[in-house]
């Protein structure tokens, strides 16, 4: 079967057997994005970013509007919060806050050059009318480190998020948490190692790439997620794991092609979508994108 996907540029075609699963049902999210304003690589504080490298605003701006078009076109309602001179990664929203029925806990972040990000976004869900909003005391880095299943937290440790936020969260959110430990400083945050496809399924799908995991985080994760889609070391490295599905579309990084092919297999639709200025930073989809849940 031949599957054209519609992407940044020409659409990209994709020869793939028939899919393993029924079609898929999407559910409306609710997002808040930052506009890549500021952005700009002057520090480094992960694998990816090298300030000696040039980078554009104006590309980052363009890619992360398309992003937020590709949500608006696919039914999503798309909240933004102002961009800080100053903050050049607050458009990486996803590590400013884990939110789950309408309960917040914001972050902590390890670098200083990102910690003054965490109020504006406490701020913000405080005068958007959230009631119950708890910032963290250890270092917390959101949904970088937390993936929400729909049934229980996976959160994510190993070089951000302390491994005391995890309980600080299971208290605070009042949801089961599953502690993974990551191994490859390439795969920094949860989210770029592991995405939920399916959160709405009485049995959730994941996708993963078992290297950014210990051994034995390796062993939960097939306990967990026995049929997970298992990303290659290629879809990993273009960050095609950092990227966000609302139960049929998945909209990833335009190079993740193979991954893209396997969740097309499971049902799901491919959206393809160009980060690379983002990813300068470390930073695809997912990371633009913090889910507003309840």
């Amino acid at each position: 079967m031949t599957v054209s996907i519609s992407g940044p540029g020409e659409p990209i075609t994709l020869d793939i057997a028939a899919p393993l699963a029924p079609t898929r049902m999407p559910t409306t999210r609710r997002y808040l994005m930052c506009p890549p304003t500021y952005f700009t690589v002057e520090y480094a504080i992960n694998p990816w970013m090298d300030p000696t490298q040039p980078t554009s605003t104006t590309l980052a701006v363009e890619q992360w509007t398309a992003l937020k078009e590709t949500y608006e076109r696919l039914g999503h309602d798309v909240q933004v919060i102002e961009p800080v001179p100053g903050l050049p990664d607050m458009v990486f929203s996803a590590n400013s806050g884990t939110v789950i029925d309408g309960r917040v806990l914001g972050s902590r972040f390890r670098a200083a050059q990102r910690s003054a990000e965490a109020d504006h976004f406490r701020r913000w869900f405080l005068s958007s009318g959230y009631k119950s909003v708890v910032m963290p005391t250890a270092v917390n880095e959101a949904e970088g480190d937390f993936t929400w299943t729909g049934s229980l937290l996976l959160a994510g440790t190993g070089f951000r998020t302390d491994p005391g936020a995890h309980g600080e969260a299971q208290e605070v959110l009042g949801v089961p948490v599953v502690s993974l430990q990551l191994v490859d400083p390439r795969f920094y945050h949860l989210d770029v190692a592991l995405f939920m496809l399916d959160d709405q399924s009485p049995t959730p799908l994941v996708a993963y790439y078992p290297e950014a995991f210990s051994p034995g985080s390796q062993r939960v994760l097939r306990r967990l997620f026995p049929d997970a889609v298992i990303a290659s070391d290629a879809d990993a490295v273009c960050l095609g794991l950092n990227a966000v599905s609302d139960g049929k579309h998945v909209v990833m990084p335009v190079e993740a092609t193979h991954l893209a092919e396997q969740v097309a297999r499971r049902g799901f639709e491919p959206v393809f979508v160009d980060i690379s200025e983002l990813r300068k930073s470390g930073g695809g989809p997912k990371c633009c994108t913090m889910e507003l849940r309840g």
